[in-house]
C-alpha cells in the first residue's frame, strides 16, 4: 500500500524522481556524486536558478494547457508517495489525471518547460522520445504508484506546447529500481562516494591536498600522461592554424565591421560595449585603509599540472 506523507520531509532520507536521472549518470545538471553529497548530508545545496524558478512558476500554466488540450480533470496532490517495498524511494507528482468516467487517477502528468534551442533533444509530440533523465523520472513515478501511464507536457519558449506519453515498461523499471537500490545501499548507507564522472567530481572528492605526500605513478598512468601531452600538441597546432585563418580574414576586413558573402553575413569584427571594473590596485595604493577592510581569503581549487618526462 502507498504511504502518503508531508512533502516537507527531509530529502536526505529519500531518492526522488528528480534524483534518479542523475544517479544513473543521465543528467546534464547533476552527477551521482552530487546526489550522494546531498543524501549523506555533506553538502545540501539549495537548487535555485532562474530556469528552475520559472519552471516552478509555469507549472500551473502547463498543467492548465494540458487540461485544455485533453479535456481531462487534474488532481493536485502535494503528498509524497513512498514505494511499497522500498522505504527510501519517494515521488512527488505534479498532477494526477482523471479521464472521463474514471473514479481514480488513470495516469500521471509531469509538467516541464524547455528552451526552444533544446527542441532537438525531443522527438515528435505524442511519442515517448524525451530526454533520458525525464524518461527515468516518469518510469520512477509509475514504479512507485503502479499507474501505467505518464503524460509529460512541455512548453518550449512561449509558443510550442507538446504532450509526450510514456507507458509502463516493467523490464526497464526493474533495472532502474535495482540501480537505485545499489546506489542507496552501496554508497549512501555505507557512506562511500560513487566513482567520479568529471573533473569537478574529482575536485569535490579531493579538495584538500597533503604537501608531504607523493605517489609513484603506475605504468598505465604514465601512458595517460603521454596521451595528454600528445593531445595538447594537437590542440596547439590547431589553435595556430585557426589564428592564421583569423589573421587573413582580419587583414581583408581592415576597418570594416562586417564581412558578407552573396548578401549574407560571414563575419563581424567590432568592439563590444565598454564595461567597467574596479581598479583594485589603484584603490589599494591610494586608499589602503579602505581596501584592507574588504579583503577576504579565497581558497582556490587544486590545479592539475602534467609534466613532460624524458624517459630512456
Amino acid at each position: 500500500m502507498l504511504i502518503n506523507q508531508d512533502f516537507s520531509v527531509d530529502r536526505t532520507k529519500y531518492i526522488g524522481g528528480s534524483d534518479i536521472g542523475a544517479i544513473l549518470g543521465l543528467s546534464r545538471f547533476r552527477s551521482p556524486l552530487e546526489v550522494w553529497m546531498e543524501k549523506t548530508g555533506k553538502e545540501t545545496k539549495k537548487l535555485d536558478s532562474l530556469p528552475l524558478r520559472f519552471g516552478s512558476f509555469a507549472e500551473e500554466f502547463v498543467a492548465s494547457e494540458y487540461a485544455r488540450a485533453t479535456g481531462f480533470k487534474l488532481i493536485h496532490d502535494e503528498s509524497i508517495y513512498i514505494h511499497p517495498e522500498h522505504a527510501f524511494m519517494s515521488a512527488h507528482m505534479d498532477r494526477f489525471v482523471l479521464e472521463e468516467g474514471a473514479s481514480s487517477p488513470t495516469r500521471i502528468l509531469e509538467c516541464k518547460t524547455a528552451h526552444p534551442f533544446s527542441a532537438g533533444d525531443w522527438g515528435e509530440a505524442g511519442s515517448d522520445e524525451v530526454p533520458m533523465s525525464y524518461l527515468c523520472q516518469c518510469i520512477w513515478y509509475m514504479a512507485i504508484t503502479s499507474i501505467n501511464q505518464v503524460d509529460l507536457a512541455v512548453l518550449f519558449g512561449n509558443s510550442d506546447f507538446r504532450i509526450y506519453t510514456m507507458n509502463r515498461d516493467l523490464g526497464l523499471e526493474n533495472t532502474i529500481l535495482e540501480k537505485a537500490s545499489l546506489f542507496w545501499n552501496d554508497y549512501v548507507l555505507k557512506d562511500t562516494p560513487p566513482p567520479a564522472q568529471s573533473e569537478a567530481d574529482c575536485q569535490t572528492l579531493y579538495s584538500k591536498s597533503d604537501p608531504n605526500k607523493s605517489l609513484e605513478a603506475q605504468s598505465e598512468t604514465l601512458e595517460l600522461a603521454k596521451r595528454v601531452a600528445l593531445l595538447n600538441s594537437e590542440i596547439s597546432a590547431r589553435e595556430e592554424a585557426i589564428s592564421f585563418i583569423k589573421q587573413a580574414i582580419m587583414s581583408q576586413m581592415g576597418e570594416a565591421e562586417t564581412l558578407t558573402y552573396q548578401g549574407k553575413v560571414l563575419a563581424t569584427w567590432k568592439a563590444p560595449k565598454p564595461s567597467f571594473r574596479l581598479d583594485s590596485k589603484r584603490l589599494e595604493l591610494e586608499h589602503p585603509e579602505i581596501s584592507e577592510n574588504y579583503k577576504i581569503p579565497v581558497q582556490n581549487s587544486r590545479r592539475l599540472v602534467i609534466k613532460e618526462l624524458s624517459l630512456r
